[in-house]
């Protein structure tokens, strides 16, 4: 699954113009003619906040489009991340204070999507450049010269329409001090205050505290030992045993330094419940969905927003941590607007009271979870283990699109399934090359574990053309590519109630392969009753087939639930 939508395309509308200079000509002629130049030793940076240590201060970002996060970062502890979204390019600007005739390098590191770097109001030519985009810090460089009377311009970054979110750090505008002086950087913070224990469980303990100024993150002690890290002003510390008293305090922390910590609070574990019994039934027909737990231009949703028409919401996703094999969870509460913890374990049960089963993702495109060898299997099972007793899961995703080793996940499944019983609901999200033959990790895992498996979705998205089970090639986007390469699944060993048809909910869910929800509801009368088919029809029905899958909720509120509406209650209705 995707984190940022429609990674792979590059969408073009008209070729970016910023002010008034196309970006490529205009960096191709500050080569030619000479304008970037290297800072003299006397030269300051005239950018204030250039590396977002003090949050957003200093900078404005077009339509709220601009976050401080704390990774990745490029220099000390923050960045800013900044997301396109519909006509919104997500542009970032500051004024800088300059010298009149005088010559300045402009610079700033940037990640991720398309970015641009740019000045305006120089009094002389408005320069720019920028980069389609990249996995790792790229420097972007450019120079400018100021008019006679320019006292001040606006230095910018901006990403592209309908692309990723891009990251950007450390900005330089080195030149003559133009009355600003350096930025000398932000204090060491406060201590915080206010530091209080929240709702508890056998294995956790919820905490607050006030928000500290300048603060770009806090670390949460447990026993004077470091036990978790927040952005934001609440922390779950997990893995505690059951009925047992801690000492909790909290320090916050900047590129200055970290805070004096604050007066210990004492917090007592909750006592040890049973061990979790079975969820909800899930029905015979079923729709899953993926729930966000990140802002990447999408709807941001409480659980309490996903509509009914879903009957498996999968939480994406989980975290990889030091140990291999083993994951946790951290909830966005910055991203998602202030939700909290405790709204979220109790949206979790209301979803359970409705009959819906809420379970953990692990993986997606950017997942690095490995699971490879006895001791790593372990390690997942026990601490999905874990997350499921802490907040209520009812099972576990595999959605690990960078490698799956079918014997030790096959071992990490069984392992799961010994602890937490018949309940446990089991989902897959294979890419479509990942279910072309039996012999491939995933299959052979689903295959492994079939008398434990809830159902597999494969995504039949992002992937040109496949094969289907009659041999001959099908092109992604139609109602043949969906039937023909379900049946390679259904013929393959597979039951019908095990397979399921993932597809994006709307065309910004992925970056190919997007089909209207009425293909979809044709995909599924094709394979359950034998209608409605393209050029392939399968040689028998499956009457039992589970449903649908889509990525994402949150996708799907964007494009005003079209395809949950449409496809909920089709597969519903099936036989």
């Amino acid at each position: 699954m995707e984190r940022s939508a429609g990674s792979s395309r590059r969408r073009r509308r008209s070729r970016p113009v910023l002010g008034g200079t196309i970006a490529v000509v205009a960096a191709a002629a500050l080569t030619v003619t000479g304008l970037v130049s290297t800072a003299q030793a006397a030269d300051v940076n005239n950018a204030r906040n250039a590396g977002f240590e003090s949050g957003l201060a200093g900078w404005t970002c077009s339509g709220g489009s601009g976050a401080v996060v704390s990774t990745p970062v490029h220099g000390g502890t923050s960045a800013l991340k900044a997301t396109p979204a519909g006509q919104d390019n997500a542009k970032c600007s500051q004024s800088v204070k300059v010298k009149p005739n005088s010559t300045y390098a402009l610079g700033s590191w940037v990640q991720g999507g398309y970015a641009y770097l740019g000045v305006s109001g120089t009094g002389t030519t408005d320069v720019s450049t920028w980069t389609p985009g990249s996995s790792s810090w790229t420097k972007l460089s450019t120079s400018f010269k100021t008019g006679a009377n320019t006292t001040s311009v606006t230095v910018y970054t901006h990403g592209w329409y309908g692309q990723a979110a891009y990251f950007a750090d450390d900005f330089e505008v080195l030149g003559p001090d133009g009355g600003g002086g350096e930025d000398p950087g932000p204090a060491v913070p406060a201590t915080p205050a206010g530091l209080t224990a929240g709702a508890t469980t056998a294995s956790s303990v919820t905490l607050s505290w006030n928000a500290v100024s300048g603060a770009t993150g806090y670390t949460v002690y447990r026993d004077g030992t470091k036990a978790t890290t927040s952005t934001g002003t609440s922390a779950t510390v997990t893995g505690l045993s059951a009925d047992t008293a801690y000492q909790f305090s909290v320090s916050a922390t900047n590129a200055a330094g970290e805070s004096v910590k604050s007066a210990a609070i004492s917090a007592r574990t909750a006592k040890k419940d049973s061990d979790p019994g079975p969820g909800p039934a899930v029905p015979k027909h079923a729709v899953t969905g993926y729930w966000q737990n990140f802002n990447n231009g999408a709807t941001v949703q409480r659980l309490s927003d996903v509509p009914a028409d879903y009957d498996i919401i999968a939480v994406s996703f989980a975290d990889a941590t030091a140990t291999r094999g083993a994951v946790t969870f951290n909830l966005d509460t910055a991203g998602l607007n202030g939700y909290t913890d405790a709204q979220f374990r109790s949206d979790i049960k209301a979803k359970q009271a409705a009959g819906k089963n809420v379970i953990i993702s692990i993986g997606g495109e950017l997942g690095t979870v490995r699971v490879d060898d006895d001791a790593s299997a372990t390690a997942f099972a026990d601490s999905v283990y874990a997350l499921m007793r802490d907040y209520g899961f009812n099972g576990v995703d595999i959605d690990l699109e960078n490698g799956l080793n079918a014997a030790y996940m096959t071992k990490a499944l069984r392992q799961l399934s010994a602890k937490a019983g018949s309940g446990l609901v089991i989902t897959m999200a294979p890419q479509t090359i990942d279910m072309q033959s039996t012999s491939g990790e995933y299959f052979k895992t689903a295959l492994n574990v079939k008398d434990i498996l809830t159902v597999v979705n494969m995504q039949y998205y992002n992937s040109g053309s496949m094969l289907g089970c009659d041999g001959k090639v099908y092109s992604q986007g139609s109602v043949d590519f969906l039937t023909a390469l379900a049946c390679i699944q259904l013929e393959g060993g597979l039951d019908p109630s095990q397979v399921g048809i993932g597809v994006p909910a709307s065309t910004r869910g992925a970056g190919s392969g997007y089909v209207s929800p009425s293909i979809v509801n044709a995909a599924l009368d094709c394979l359950t009753k034998g209608t409605s088919c393209g050029s392939f029809k399968p040689s028998k029905t499956y009457p039992s087939l589970r449903g649908a899958m889509t990525w994402s909720t949150n996708w799907d509120a964007t494009a005003g639930f079209a395809w949950s509406k449409a496809v909920g209650p089709h597969v519903r209705s099936l036989p």
